[in-house]
């Protein structure tokens, strides 16, 4: 068995699958398997992957219905025993060194659950895709760097929660902090295990010497679409259902009321605002089925923690 296992969640997306494979044939390190976890495609992905895996020790898990991006890539985690979990997504180019890179960041403390890499626009390198995934007292989660030069982002830190796309876990901590959220389907789903992981003592950190180019909504495809919208809205207020304490829901009611309001004449702008509404409103039918975390009595101080970052990351969304 190898240090890494790299889980690649794939829907329709043979014409990514070459170049991704082909990059990660050029990793400085061989320390690694790769479980592609197919959503029953209905392209040629299956014929594609045999074809271009020469060279690399690949297993394909393959899906009987599209169960979304969390299911998929739980089924990879719970495939291997590698030390380490990579999730990277089927649209991206990996770095030379990006395999390197993740472990020796994720290596400097037993504390770190996940380290994510810079990503980088696919057609645009100068600037940045993601340099971590954030949640503000709005609402919002958004990727820290979107449209910024890629040369502000150079140093490494802690984030509130990696994105899953270009990212490497602990396998063992998974145990503890649980796997994706399959209610979520899709979208927001890494921003609640990071938050998750958060409020149980671990760190989420940036390291950007591990770097990836990212098409971006590779599955979706494009940034924003009805079915995007619509997932999103409704994530981000189970993220919230789910992980507030309850004295947060009254400190953030006023941030959150007032996100919910820009966000839905944004979308009204771009044509998307009944679908944003729709998913607002059906987060509300969802949260039965949503299992609240549960933060043991000796770590309820992080809720503290991470409510001053939430007021904080306003600040940062706005780019103040």
């Amino acid at each position: 068995m190898k240090k890494v296992t790299i889980v690649i969640p794939n829907y329709n997306g043979s014409g990514f699958i070459p170049e991704c494979f082909d990059a990660l044939k050029k990793q400085s390190t061989k320390d690694f398997d790769v479980i592609v976890v197919d959503n029953s495609s209905e392209d040629d992905s299956l014929e594609v992957i045999e074809k271009e895996s020469e060279g690399l020790n690949v297993q394909v898990i393959e899906l009987d219905n599209n169960y979304g991006f969390s299911r998929a890539v739980n089924e990879g985690i719970k495939a291997t025993d590698a030390e380490y979990v990579i999730l990277l997504n089927n649209d991206t180019h990996a770095g030379k060194r990006f395999v390197e890179k993740l472990v020796e960041k994720i290596e400097e403390s037993e504390k770190i659950f996940s380290v994510q890499a810079l990503m980088l626009q696919r057609d645009n390198p100068q600037k940045v895709d993601s340099s971590g995934d954030f949640f503000c007292a709005l609402g919002w989660a958004f990727a820290r760097g979107k449209d910024r030069p890629a040369t502000k982002f150079n140093n490494s830190g802690d984030i509130f929660s990696s994105c899953a796309g270009a990212a490497i876990y602990r396998k063992k901590a998974f145990e503890y902090v649980g796997l994706f959220d399959e209610e979520f389907f899709a979208y927001l789903e890494d921003v609640d295990l990071g938050y998750r992981a958060r409020l149980l003592g671990y760190r989420n950190v940036f390291a950007p010497e591990a770097k990836v180019l990212h098409v971006g909504s590779g599955a979706s495809g494009s940034r924003y679409n009805s079915f995007k919208v619509s997932l999103a809205a409704r994530n981000a207020l189970l993220l919230i259902y789910k992980n507030f304490a309850p004295w947060q829901y009254i400190v953030n009611a006023i941030p959150v009321a007032c996100g919910i309001i820009v966000k839905t004449a944004f979308f009204f702008r771009k044509g998307f605002g009944f679908d944003y509404l729709k998913g607002v409103m059906s987060a509300f039918s969802k949260m039965r089925k949503i299992k609240r975390t549960k933060v043991p009595k000796d770590k309820r101080d992080n809720y503290d923690k991470i409510q001053k970052e939430l007021w904080q990351n306003i600040l940062l969304r706005i780019g103040l």
